[in-house]
């Protein structure tokens, strides 16, 4: 690839993208089990490649961090729609999106301490998030809400900061039973009409 000014950017071949999609995979798995703080070799080998593969993709850990967290953001944000439009109803695909939704939020459990650091790489994340998912929580709610099977004037903001909230509290000394998606499935009960 040429780094004249002008240059066509060539097309990252299927396999530099496939590699590049495994470790984002691996990188998330690895984040949940080992913390953001887990050795490159260890991600390297969930996702069947040399480090030199996942440095040459993200040069620095901060690069991989960001790169999972907009990977997942977006693929919930995709998910909205599709459920929408596969779902027999409303109510119903807000209850999958939520799933999805409780189990991105307790993933990113594992990144807290990193996406509340001091480092300013990692400031707009927030808003990357709200940007991407509230749009779609709010669809969801809306349209929920035309077809009757919810109460009207639900506020995405409000239902996902009380999702986050459920979901903080999973982790609870041991021993201590909190089923977050009992507690969740409640949640969207409640809004029903």
């Amino acid at each position: 690839m040429s780094d004249s000014p002008g240059a066509a950017a060539q097309p990252r071949r299927a396999d530099a993208r496939r590699n590049a999609g495994s470790v984002l995979e691996a990188a998330a798995a690895v984040f949940v089990t080992s913390g953001v703080e887990a050795p490159i070799r260890e991600i390297a080998g969930r996702a069947g490649v040399g480090t030199a593969t996942i440095y040459r993709h993200y040069p620095t850990r901060a690069d991989l961090i960001l790169a999972v967290y907009r990977s997942q953001v977006e693929s919930l944000s995709a998910a909205g729609p599709a459920l929408l439009a596969e779902e027999p109803s409303p109510h119903r695909a807000l209850t999958r999106w939520i799933d999805r939704f409780v189990d991105f939020v307790v993933t990113k459990q594992g990144l807290a301490s990193v996406l509340q650091s001091s480092d300013a790489c990692y400031d707009p994340l927030h808003d990357y998030f709200l940007e991407h998912l509230g749009p779609v929580c709010t669809r969801l709610l809306d349209e929920a809400a035309k077809a009757g099977e919810i109460v009207e004037g639900q506020d995405a903001f409000e239902l996902m900061r009380a999702v986050g909230s459920i979901c903080a509290g999973a982790k609870v000394g041991e021993g201590f039973r909190y089923d977050v998606r009992h507690l969740v499935r409640l949640l969207i009960n409640g809004l029903r009409r």
